[in-house]
């Protein structure tokens, strides 16, 4: 009883002291968003905070909530939709599509499964407005949380000022703060119409959010991962789909085992895939779209260029790649480096050229994934306003998904990256492919494929390579294993769970 009663007692003076911690962060919060710069009459409308943030996306409200939590008075600055990319016009609704079109893979396995579903309507329309619905959702939480936190939302645009100090002016106010993060993400490139005659008839993904209906007719420039996975949404949902691709595969960053099976995957799916193409222009007619390709081959020298034409497209998506929303901040007036395409040059702390203006996210142009940017922005919270000097993220090891149909997981090096760097001899291949057992008693058929990228005599494992049904959910534990040091040994150690896909990463031979 003792014992219960000292802890009853610690309990209630922790809970005393955080209280009591809360309310002087309110009021000193309070303070500092009143109080003037300076005495210089020029600075009197401008509110200071401790901790500045360009941009709500998924770093910028990550890095805020964090500092916030530890104490800083905390303002967000978002020209949009709070959530950013990910949120309204990335990873969230497009996940909503994919599984909207995995649904329609499963039906074509029904019967071989013992159901008679009849006749099947796919409604887009209730389908946008359900995931409509659901970001709309998510938008409030969003700024619920910021309420909540006692972080100020400033809506608008955000634009450094010519002040000695540091400072952003939006909707004709000033900002300022010792300490300023811009992360403003990043947007579609766009092609203009002097490049390619009749570009601006097309959309970009943020556009593919917006459509009304199901296009009858689609064309996907790009061999991204943006790309496929449009590409895949599209035609799995009922689309007449073509792909534009401007050499043979597509993902060619990735390993090449996945960018073969992927390109294949694709195909078998129904895509129409156009190799060695590029849009040469696209005209408008009564019917749609008129769609001009001029396709090579680069390894026939002396063959000419053959012209072709798409008809009646209702949707040409560009997904030709992303670029940094860096342009409109005026960041050069801070002396913030760039590099040529506009992306925010910083160290492994996330400090710009510029003391005391930070970045994170897409708009650094490095690992383009929300969860790197919210990492990276509460490693840099923590690092500001906890003492954390050497709080930093290792930008190592980083899983990602795309979601084609099947998914694919991918993390560490590919087999290409890791012979460059530790030499032909050093580097073990583990590889395998198979038909996945739901397929065993399906007409439709997909394959599984799975590759180990091992190095050294031990075999540390320094890459995993996948793609097929639920490679996505599997690959976030062999992560942590393999950001531990796994090697192929622990791997054969552990006991395999059957009968799964999993199970042949720790059964390879």
């Amino acid at each position: 009883m003792a014992i219960l009663t000292q802890l009853s007692r610690t309990s209630r003076s922790a809970c005393w002291f955080r209280h009591r911690k809360q309310i002087f962060s309110s009021f000193r919060r309070h303070a500092l968003i009143r109080r003037s710069m300076a005495s210089d009459p020029a600075a009197t409308d401008t509110t200071r905070f401790d901790f500045l943030v360009i941009g709500g996306g998924s770093g910028g409200l990550a890095g805020a909530r964090r500092a916030s939590e530890l104490g800083a008075a905390t303002a967000v600055i978002e020209s949009h939709k709070l959530g950013g990319t990910c949120v309204n016009v990335g990873c969230v609704p497009k996940k909503v599509m994919w599984n909207a079109a995995v649904h329609a893979e499963y039906l074509h396995d029904h019967s071989d499964y013992g159901f008679d579903v009849g006749n099947v309507r796919f409604s887009w329309e209730t389908l946008k407005a359900k995931r409509d619905a659901y970001i709309g959702h998510l938008n409030r939480i969003y700024r619920n949380n910021l309420d909540k936190a006692k972080i100020q939302t400033i809506q608008g645009h955000a634009r450094f000022t010519s002040d000695p100090e540091p400072t952003v002016e939006v909707n004709g106010k000033k900002y300022t703060a010792p300490h300023i993060l811009i992360a403003t993400g990043g947007q579609p490139s766009v092609l203009r119409d002097d490049e390619v005659p009749g570009a601006s008839l097309g959309i970009t993904s943020d556009g593919f959010f917006e459509l009304e209906t199901l296009p009858k007719r689609s064309v996907i420039v790009g061999a991204g991962y943006i790309a496929v996975e449009m590409a895949g949404i599209l035609s799995t949902l009922g689309s007449k789909t073509s792909l534009v691709i401007r050499q043979t595969t597509v993902l060619r960053n990735f390993d090449s085992l996945i960018s073969t099976n992927c390109t294949k995957e694709l195909q078998n799916s129904g895509v129409d895939l156009w190799k060695n193409s590029q849009v040469k222009s696209v005209r408008k007619t009564d019917k749609g779209l008129e769609v001009t390709i001029a396709t090579k081959d680069p390894e026939k020298k002396n063959e000419e260029e053959k012209i072709r034409t798409i008809q009646e497209v209702d949707c040409l998506l560009w997904a030709i790649g992303r670029q940094p929303n860096s342009a409109g901040l005026n960041i050069g007036e801070m002396t913030v480096d760039t590099d040529e395409r506009g992306h925010i040059i910083v160290d492994e702390f996330q400090n710009t050229s510029r003391a005391g203006i930070y970045a994170v996210g897409d708009v650094c142009g490095k690992a383009l994934l929300t969860p790197v940017a919210i990492a990276a922005g509460r490693k840099l919270a923590h690092r500001l306003f906890e003492g954390k000097k050497d709080s930093k993220l290792d930008y190592s090891t980083i899983p990602t998904v795309v979601f084609s149909h099947p998914p694919i997981g991918t993390v560490g090096l590919t087999e290409e990256e890791a012979i460059r760097s530790r030499g032909k001899e050093n580097v073990k291949i583990y590889k395998t492919s198979f038909t996945p057992m739901y397929h065993a008693i399906t007409s439709r058929k997909s394959q599984c494929i799975m590759k180990l990228v091992c190095v050294g005599k031990e075999e540390k494992v320094v890459g995993l390579h996948m793609q097929g049904l639920g490679c996505d959910e599997m690959l976030q534990g062999f992560t942590v294993a393999i950001k531990m040091g796994a090697t192929k040994a622990d791997f054969d150690k552990t006991i395999a769970i059957h009968p799964t896909s999993s199970e042949e990463f720790v059964t390879m031979r």
